[in-house]
């Protein structure tokens, strides 16, 4: 296996990129701090520039936001234990003029009224709005000191409402709805929306129900796997006073996290009078669009419409193809000819039994002792398999398989040509919409003065907190900053590790886990390939040492032994390990024992390569003398030999096992010559 080393690189560098995608994927960072404060363009309606707000902001958050430290006091010791990071919190007061706050941390509901009436499209118990409300703490990450209004019954009908400072009356000002959810349990199927009351002049808090007139509806809203953000208004027909309700296009993001999470989310509307409006949650935007574009139904009816009293004629042909009139059957076309025919040319198999039964009566088989023939009818042994078949190819009649019959084409049908007298799809023609009318300033709202919940739910323990209704945006950051900002920080210091978001991710992305098995293991298999290599026989090479010759090929011999020693060197250097021996990372990473004393030499011994070839030169000219020296211990050493050899009683075997001494002998020398050759 070869792998290049930027092929290499840039594959683990992809891996790793996936896995952290998925964390990021699986929980998404937010785009601002909870600091942040979004700070608009009318800050003059306030009576405050952008610079004094920002100062006015930075120092109430410094002196509200702050983690305390361990301290033995009562205090302490009434918080919950499971609370791991503690803020000082201060029930937060509007910064501007507003139409509706509260925070419910009094733990009262003394301005908000319950239902008394019932559902009108409710039979019985189920039609009574019973479900019961509680001021609590959040389950988790709960903030010492904050409180919120907690839907507790399930399965129940719940109504709830409270009214608003003074009304609001859609004239020049923009419109603010803000108001925090937490889903506590999750959510199986049930909403989570407010409705502002409109002001009708009858409006009767006790009697609040599901007809009661409302101007907006506003909030997440869940059933099965259906998930939605709600924006609808409720427009007024300039010509016959009724109301219709216009919804919002579908937010441009996937809603699941916010109902599955058990975070506490802030859900924000932004209504303008230029008909603009847009969707936040988390202060981050959703959706926005346009109440004249944007809204289904639209705010105005077509100009024209399908004349209601037109229809098709009678010779009005609208197809676009007809069977050709002109084409004929052929007369080898068999219809009746069937799909499926006997194979002819199979065979049955030897040693089929035809004279045995696929089952057979269970021979072990006893009737119960309260078999009553009279009621059961005459006792039958079960059938099992006949034994007689497992070892026979088949038993019973034999019948040839069935294949597709070649001659089978099925019922003829004329093939289709363009149709000479088509006119197209017939549409009515069109007309004046009697009931058009057009308003440009859907904004112009019925004003509303009470802001209520009605809930149906299958999932208790919802919890509402914050709402705020105002004409300035950044009244609401402000608002927001205080009090969801701060269940921001403790929830992002309850986080989970690196390593249990990416088991959550994997839960939900079962593909994740490929991801996870290759950036792990493939760095680890490159290691064992490239650094624990198998071993080949070729990877050795044997050299055949001669015996010594004739003094006159000793020169001779020499250089040619120089010469495979620098072609074995670079061999050597070209093939350091068996496996991919051409591969960078075992060169970068399994010999560093070989590059490192280079390196070092190259970097701290500048002068090395210098002085090196200088002894080089030295060393060139005393190649002679020690050829001559080397001759002159040759010529002794085969005088010796020769006077061994002329020994009497020495046989064949002997003069072999000292020629095999004395190759080894001499194969030693060379290498001794070489290394002082090298030093």
């Amino acid at each position: 296996m070869k792998l290049e080393k930027g092929w290499t690189w840039l594959l683990l560098l992809l891996l790793s990129t996936l896995a952290v995608a998925a964390v990021v994927a699986h929980e998404k960072q937010s785009e601002a701090d909870v600091s942040d404060v979004v700070v608009d363009d009318d800050d003059d309606d306030m009576g405050l520039d952008e610079e004094e707000l920002k100062v006015l902001m930075a120092e109430d958050e410094s002196e509200q936001v702050k983690e305390t430290h361990s301290k033995s006091t009562a205090s302490e010791k009434d918080t919950d234990s499971n609370v791991s990071f503690q803020v000082t919190y201060r029930t937060p007061v509007p910064t501007g003029d507003v139409y509706f706050a509260e925070t419910f941390d009094d733990g009262s509901l003394d301005r908000w009224q319950l239902s008394k009436t019932v559902k009108e499209d409710a039979d019985g118990d189920v039609a009574k709005y019973d479900g019961k409300w509680a001021v609590e703490q959040l389950k988790e990450n709960k903030v010492p000191g904050d409180q919120g209004l907690v839907l507790k019954s399930r399965a129940k009908h719940h109504a709830i409402s409270a009214m608003l400072d003074k009304p609001f009356v859609f004239k020049d000002e923009p419109l603010v709805i803000q108001y925090e959810v937490n889903f506590q349990d999750g959510i199986d199927c049930g909403g989570a929306y407010i409705k502002l009351l409109s002001d009708t002049g009858s409006l009767n808090l006790e009697q609040f129900h599901d007809r009661t007139p409302y101007t907006i509806m506003f909030g997440p809203d869940k059933c099965g796997e259906d998930y939605k953000l709600h924006f609808i208004f409720r427009h007024k027909n300039p010509l016959n006073r009724d109301m219709e309700e216009k919804h919002a296009k579908r937010a441009d993001v996937d809603l699941k996290k916010f109902y599955t999470d058990k975070k506490t989310h802030l859900y924000t509307l932004l209504l303008n009078p230029d008909n603009s409006y847009e969707l936040f949650i988390d202060q981050s935007s959703v959706s926005r669009g346009n109440l004249l574009e944007d809204m289904v139904p639209p705010v105005n009816p077509p100009k024209e419409i399908d004349d209601p009293n037109d229809s098709k004629p009678d010779d009005w042909d609208e197809r676009a193809k007809i069977p050709d009139p002109e084409a004929v059957k052929p007369d080898d076309w068999d219809e009746d000819a069937p799909a499926k025919i006997e194979d002819p040319d199979a065979l049955k198999p030897e040693g089929w039994l035809d004279d045995e039964s696929e089952f057979v009566p269970d021979p072990n088989a006893e009737k119960p002792e309260d078999w009553d023939e009279e009621m059961d009818g005459e006792w039958e042994a079960p059938q099992i398999p006949n034994p007689a078949c497992e070892t026979a190819p088949g038993c019973g009649v034999w019948k040839r398989p069935m294949i597709n019959n070649p001659q089978y084409k099925g019922k003829w049908k004329a093939p289709l040509v363009d149709n000479p007298n088509y006119q197209g799809v017939w549409k009515p023609r069109k007309i004046l919409n009697p009931d058009y009318f057009e308003d440009l300033q859907p904004f112009r709202m019925t004003p509303f003065k009470a802001l209520g919940l009605e809930l149906w739910s299958m999932t208790s323990d919802i919890y509402f907190d914050n709402f705020i209704i105002t004409s300035h945006k950044e009244v609401a950051d402000r608002w927001a900053s205080d009090s969801w900002g701060l269940k921001k920080l403790v929830a992002s210091a309850n986080e989970p590790g690196i390593f249990a978001q990416l088991m959550m991710a994997a839960e939900e992305r079962p593909w994740l886990w490929v991801i996870y098995i290759l950036t792990v293991g493939l760095p680890v298999g490159l290691l064992v390939l490239f650094c624990w290599p198998k071993k080949s026989d070729d990877d050795y090479v044997y050299k055949k040492v001669d015996p010594p010759k004739a003094d006159v090929e000793e020169e001779e011999e020499e250089e040619e032994e120089e010469e495979e020693e620098d072609k074995g060197a670079e061999a050597t250097e070209a093939a350091p390990a068996a496996g991919d021996t051409h591969s960078p990372t075992f060169i970068l990473h399994c010999s560093g024992s070989y590059f490192l004393p280079l390196l070092s030499s190259l970097f701290f011994f500048p002068n090395a390569t210098e002085e090196a070839e200088e002894d080089a030169e030295a060393g060139g000219d005393n190649v002679e003398g020690d050829d001559d020296e080397e001759e002159e211990e040759e010529e002794e050493d085969e005088e010796e030999g020769e006077d061994e050899s002329k020994a009497p009683g020495r046989t064949l075997e002997d003069e072999m096992k000292d020629e095999g001494d004395v190759a080894e002998e001499s194969h030693k020398q060379a290498v001794r010559k070489r290394r002082v050759r090298k030093d």
